[in-house]
């Protein structure tokens, strides 16, 4: 939704105007904590409660968005705090400031007061009914929140806090979190938290399934995985299968090397600038998959590449029934803390913008447009293939697998390193490995049969350079 339509809507329980003159108006973390609280909503600083479209002083805009960033972020204000990110947006010359705020699996406080949100408005929540009625609305609603009392950092893979918190500073240099200790990070983040209502404490149910071993998780979710499965000679069973079990971040690796292994990439530019269509769509279904899955519903996760089209089911606690398109979509987070950690790191856009983009590029990857996101009891995402997409690749693989024909099969990996490598140049021997999940035996007999069709090169250092494609080249889709 535009900007003339958000204003020409008008101000609801999902929409907030503020006039914005020379500071950040006193009200603003009220309704950010009301948002948070309910449904989430979109603020727009710069319109007036009649929807004049007054405007940001150009002067202000960095410090009003700076402070936005900085107070989000200062317990102090906000109590658990959100990050906030907000957008300039020009509307025909004139600056407004638009800040996303989405629901929040947590209850918080906006100086140590409670505020919800109605059609009319924010309001102060003044009883302890009231505020007992909204941890238990959060409680019943997230089950992502559920603490466990005896769940222990000992739980947590080794060494794996330490690589997210470093994949969040390699994100974002001066991220507010990096300089916290780990006992901070986990609590201005969500993962460790109190419930006033019960009195328990602990790491949650978010913190166990995004660092957990695999033991560990399936002793509190027994039911949980991911099936990934390919499907196209063999459409009884499957060509290829992986049963992943382990912690979200691992999954995400996981299934985004079954992806690389098992789809092409195409050359495409945007501007001047080489993009992966694959990794572009992909990386959103992954995270789609994985952040908003109810995991205490029983339903197992699939993940399914078929030859016309790759199809994802996932448990799901809908909050609309029907098709999701880019008209109608409201983003509403299943799992905000989980989605919070995603963002964060790189791994996913903000909520709603990775959908777009799915939409956006699917057209140029495969020819079609026809995408589908359907929210009911269970979530299922179809994203179309073109079958000449396998050409020379897949096909080459799965008959080489199936048929005992070994040079297919050493045509088509040497074929899948060549397209990985068209569209990240520079890459290692040990890290086109992992692209393209082989050994690295195998790879560095593909390299030399590569370089001997002088279709790529070596550059830098032998230590730290990588491969390159040779000047005039490109991998054809």
């Amino acid at each position: 939704m535009n900007i003339l339509e958000i204003v020409q809507q008008g101000e609801g329980i999902s929409v907030e105007f503020k006039r914005c003159s020379r500071q950040l108006p006193d009200s603003f973390f009220e309704t950010v904590c009301a948002f948070l609280n309910r449904n989430g909503g979109t603020i727009l600083l710069g319109v007036t409660d009649d929807k004049i479209i007054e405007g940001v002083p150009v002067d202000i805009v960095e410090a009003i968005c700076k402070s936005i960033a900085n107070l989000s972020n200062n317990p102090q204000k906000l109590y658990p705090t959100f990050l906030l990110s907000p957008d300039v947006v020009d509307h025909y010359g004139i600056k407004l400031i638009r800040v996303y705020v989405p629901a929040s699996s947590a209850v918080h406080r906006c100086i140590s007061k409670y505020y919800d949100r109605s059609v009319d408005g924010d309001y102060e929540l003044r009883t302890d009914e009231q505020i007992k009625a909204l941890y238990s609305r959060k409680s019943n609603l997230f089950t992502e929140n559920t603490i466990y009392p005896f769940l222990f950092e000992s739980d947590f893979e080794p060494g794996i806090v330490a690589r997210v918190r470093q994949m969040i500073r390699n994100n974002r240099s001066n991220h507010p979190w990096n300089d916290l200790s780990d006992k901070e990070f986990f609590n201005i983040s969500g993962l460790y938290r109190s419930d006033f209502a019960t009195g328990s404490e602990g790491f949650t149910l978010a913190a166990l399934l995004l660092f957990g071993k695999s033991e560990a998780i399936q002793s509190a979710v027994p039911h949980y995985k991911v099936d990934a499965l390919l499907r196209i000679v063999d459409l009884d069973r499957y060509d290829d299968r992986e049963n992943i079990r382990c912690n979200l971040v691992d999954m995400y690796d996981k299934l985004m090397q079954f992806v690389e292994k098992h789809l092409p990439d195409k050359f495409y530019l945007e501007g001047d600038l080489r993009i992966s269509l694959r990794d572009k769509i992909f990386r959103e279904v992954v995270a789609n998959i994985l952040i908003h899955r109810e995991y205490t519903n029983a339903f197992p996760t699939l993940f399914c590449i078929y030859k016309d089209h790759v199809e994802a089911k996932n448990a799901n606690k809908p909050r609309l029934h029907g098709m999701l398109t880019p008209a109608n979509l409201l983003p509403f987070p299943k799992n905000p803390t989980i989605a919070q950690i995603f963002t964060q790191m790189g791994r996913s856009e903000e909520l709603g913008t990775g959908i777009r983009n799915v939409f956006k590029y699917s057209k140029a990857y495969s020819g079609s447009e026809k995408v589908l996101f359907s929210e009911e009891d269970v979530f299922v995402t179809q994203i179309p293939l073109s079958t000449s997409i396998f050409d020379g690749t897949v096909n080459d693989t799965v008959n080489g697998t199936v048929n005992g024909t070994v040079n297919g099969t050493v045509n088509g990996n040497k074929d899948d390193l060549l397209r990985v490598i068209s569209v990240e140049e520079g890459l290692s021997a040990n890290q086109l490995a992992v692209k393209i999940g082989k050994s690295i035996r195998s790879v560095r007999r593909y390299i030399n049969q590569l370089r001997k069709d002088k279709l790529i090169e070596f550059r830098g250092a032998p230590k730290t350079g990588g491969y390159y494609l040779t000047s005039g080249k490109i991998a054809k889709e």
